[in-house]
């Protein structure tokens, strides 16, 4: 007999997670909890076989794909899918492995996707004591893009300031360098178009060439010319790399002050 999962929550994570489940069809039963799933995320369920919304029963795994703030609000409504013998994957961002534990769960795996994920672009960090429940959550999770396992705790919230919010930081750029753009004289739209399409290029190469982001930099630099010179201001003491220094330190600041709320 199949074991059991259920996935709870039809967000933007969970859905990318069945959408890519009815591709790969993991060994699985699948229960999904969402008192009102979108048409896609419905064709998705059916594909799979999955039941909506059946009775509460503890399963194998329990997939949280929900609102933090849903979850802090009312834990015990949870707790009904949850067994000794269960495997709960979190991925809440904010809601540390103390409070999960409290489900009475068996192992406990905290995962922190971003946004791209839900194109199967993303990337997510995991942390969890149990080998097993960090395999299985690394297959889960696999729709969503790479899965980097981390090595304490802690790690997550550090992981949340880059991967999780750094989607944010990237669109901020776009915003920048397509506003620095306007400022010089060119239109707006062309300068978002031109900002946009060189932001998803070069996000392509590095992806796509085995050449690590330092060793590109360089040889996109000719020495004199305007890449060094723009790279002058970018990169001095008061440039990008404090800045961005500043700004993953007040993430992961704030990251802790919501785990201990």
């Amino acid at each position: 007999m199949s074991a059991r999962l259920v996935l709870i929550g039809a967000g933007r994570m969970g859905a990318a997670l069945l959408a890519g489940w009815a591709r790969s069809r993991p060994a699985y039963a699948i229960d999904v909890v969402e008192p009102g799933p979108p048409d896609a995320f419905r064709a998705d369920a059916a594909q799979l076989g999955a039941r909506l919304n059946p009775p509460a029963a503890p399963a194998d795994v329990i997939v949280l794909a929900v609102k933090p703030q849903t979850f802090s609000a009312a834990p015990e409504a949870f707790c009904a899918w949850v067994g000794p013998q269960s495997t709960v994957i979190s991925i809440m961002a904010g809601v540390p492995v103390a409070a999960l534990r409290g489900l009475g769960a068996g192992a406990v795996v905290r995962a922190m996707p971003n946004t791209p994920g839900a194109i199967g672009k993303g990337v997510t960090a995991v942390f969890g004591a149990d080998p097993g429940a960090l395999a299985a959550a690394a297959t889960l999770l696999a729709p969503l893009g790479p899965v980097e396992v981390l090595a304490s705790e802690s790690a997550i919230d550090i992981a949340t300031a880059v991967s999780g919010s750094g989607p944010a930081y990237v669109f901020l750029l776009v915003e920048a360098l397509a506003g620095a753009a306007v400022a010089q004289g060119l239109d707006e739209d062309v300068a978002m178009r031109l900002a946009r399409r060189t932001v998803i290029g070069a996000g392509a190469l590095l992806e796509a060439d085995g050449t690590d982001a330092a060793g590109l930099r360089r040889a996109v630099t000719s020495p004199g010319g305007t890449t060094q010179a723009a790279l002058g201001e970018l990169m001095a003491e008061d440039g990008l790399g404090p800045v961005m220094r500043r700004a993953v330190a007040a993430a992961v600041r704030r990251a802790r002050e919501l785990a201990g709320a």
